[in-house]
């Protein structure tokens, strides 16, 4: 039996789901826990994490009576229970969830629990929990190393270890915790089958690497300030990931070592080589390689590949005709789902080919990024032919792109015949930043725009969408850039690394011209 509710989320919860809802908002519910049958833990949990209830999610834990504690599926819609909290990366209540976990392994003879997976949480820009703060992956991965060590030191009876399955995310500042805590042993074992990595140097990466085990991973991200060049990327490849889905690489992945010959056929050999370890990893479906130069190297390092990419990252990595033909040509092209290939010129230098790749990608493709592609507005006509056959795309980032606010409203209008699409981001419109300005622009200049002209060109590209009948598409302009939970959550730290890095360039320079007086 089902009834609206009355919360004006718009979902539609069963009376057993308003009846838990309720139960849990009384503290006095907890002693009574001991008679609850096993199989309303779930839906007492989603109810306790949606109302906040910290003490109660803790109690829960601590008793759990399954085997597994699936967070993810926890969370997701169910049939008493359609609402989706998985981006609700609540603060609050993912802390009472690890000393839940805490506190069962601590029972006197511990309980039926034996795997608890805390992956399957999305990180968002706006969290709709209660208390409006999130634990990012960052501070899910210390939280649960910190409370493995913690449990560590106790020395407890060696028992039936509870396996946590965690997506974890190490950087310089929590490296040493969770090295202590993958080393270890204890009544908590952390499993990692997606592991992001940054502002780690080499050595530490690969020690990591070495404990989370590159056999059971699924996806590895090694970005930003994670150093990398080609011989390092052909080490850390050569450990073997045969169960990767997806990988992220560093910029400049590809650059040759210091070492190695500046002769093409050194640097040609060691891409083969990196080719060939992707080519071992038969479930690699997601690969990003941004802001690498791979001028006349795509089909080397792509075509060994066995299985065809659903998700390819060719973002500012210096492309060339011959790179574009290879990939329209592909049996990639015919499977992307996502594609990034900003930075590249292309409807100005190779429409055709730009075309061709759509036309195979159209039945597949989802999301496409084409942020400072040079787009002007002369290439608006071609850019809405070239999209026309994409009619299963759901979003379109345009950043970064000289439009003026007429070949915006001209662009939206096309893509209302898309009728999938979800989301369009959209560059500030030229109109509103002072005559001449250079594109890409630097950030003087992005910080000179005209607020009150911009707002009312938005306020017209949402008129334009009502009167097309398309409300359902979400217009929106990041003038910061797209919002990276991850990056968001770790920039102090990475300003602190740059800041470093910046004192010991300075220190060498200085060095370097005392010598030479």
């Amino acid at each position: 039996m089902q009834r609206g509710d009355a919360s004006g989320d718009g979902t539609m919860r069963s009376l057993r789901t308003l009846s838990a809802e309720a139960l849990v908002s009384h503290p006095q519910v907890a002693p009574g826990l001991a008679g609850v049958a096993h199989n309303l833990y779930p839906l007492l949990f989603k109810a306790s994490y949606l109302l906040e209830q910290a003490e109660l999610i803790r109690l829960l834990l601590e008793r759990w009576p399954l085997e597994q504690f699936l967070l993810g599926a926890l969370l997701g819609p169910s049939t008493d229970h359609p609402q989706d909290l998985r981006a609700w990366a609540c603060r609050v209540c993912l802390q009472a969830c690890v000393q839940g976990l805490s506190d069962h392994v601590l029972r006197a003879g511990g309980g039926r629990l034996r795997v608890a997976d805390l992956t399957g949480l999305r990180d968002v820009q706006e969290q709709h929990c209660r208390c409006g703060r999130a634990l990012g992956r960052w501070g899910r991965t210390e939280l649960l190393a910190r409370t493995c060590c913690q449990l560590q030191a106790g020395n407890l009876a060696a028992g039936c270890p509870l396996e946590v399955l965690a997506d974890l995310f190490i950087t310089e500042g929590n490296f040493e915790v969770a090295v202590q805590a993958l080393e270890g042993g204890g009544p908590l074992r952390l499993r990692c089958l997606s592991f992001r990595a940054d502002s780690l140097d080499p050595g530490q990466l690969l020690h990591v690497l070495r404990l989370v085990g590159p056999g059971q991973l699924r996806r590895l991200a090694v970005v930003h300030s994670v150093r990398l060049h080609a011989g390092l990327v052909q080490q850390l490849l050569a450990q073997g990931f045969p169960r990767l889905v997806s990988l992220t690489l560093p910029t400049k992945a590809f650059d040759a070592p210091p070492a190695c010959s500046p002769h093409p056929d050194s640097q040609d050999a060691l891409l083969t080589s990196i080719a060939r370890e992707l080519s071992q990893m038969t479930q690699l479906a997601e690969l990003s390689v941004a802001f690498s130069t791979l001028t006349g190297k795509v089909q080397r390092l792509l075509s060994p590949l066995q299985t065809p990419l659903r998700a390819l990252d060719l973002a500012h990595c210096s492309l060339s005709h011959a790179d574009l033909v290879f990939l329209a040509n592909s049996t990639h092209a015919a499977h992307l789902e996502e594609l990034d290939l900003s930075g590249h010129p292309l409807v100005s230098l190779y429409p055709s080919t730009f075309f061709q790749l759509l036309r195979r990608a159209a039945e597949t493709l989802r999301t496409l990024t084409l942020e400072e592609c040079g787009l002007e507005d002369s290439h608006v006509g071609l850019l809405t032919v070239a999209l026309g056959p994409c009619q299963q795309l759901r979003e379109l980032r345009l950043l970064g792109n000289p439009l003026s606010a007429g070949s915006l409203r001209r662009l939206l209008t096309a893509l209302c015949a898309l009728p999938r699409l979800q989301g369009v981001q959209l560059p500030v419109p030229r109109d509103c930043y002072p005559v001449g300005s250079a594109y890409p622009l630097e950030e003087p200049a992005q910080s000179k725009f005209d607020q009150h002209k911009y707002e009312a060109i938005t306020a017209e590209l949402r008129v334009d969408l009502l009167r097309a009948g398309r409300a359902d598409i979400q217009v929106s302009t990041p003038l910061l850039g797209s919002f990276d939970p991850d990056l968001q959550e770790t920039s102090n730290e990475l300003g602190t690394r740059l800041l470093r890095a910046l004192r010991d360039a300075l220190e060498n320079l200085s060095r370097a011209l005392k010598q030479m007086e």
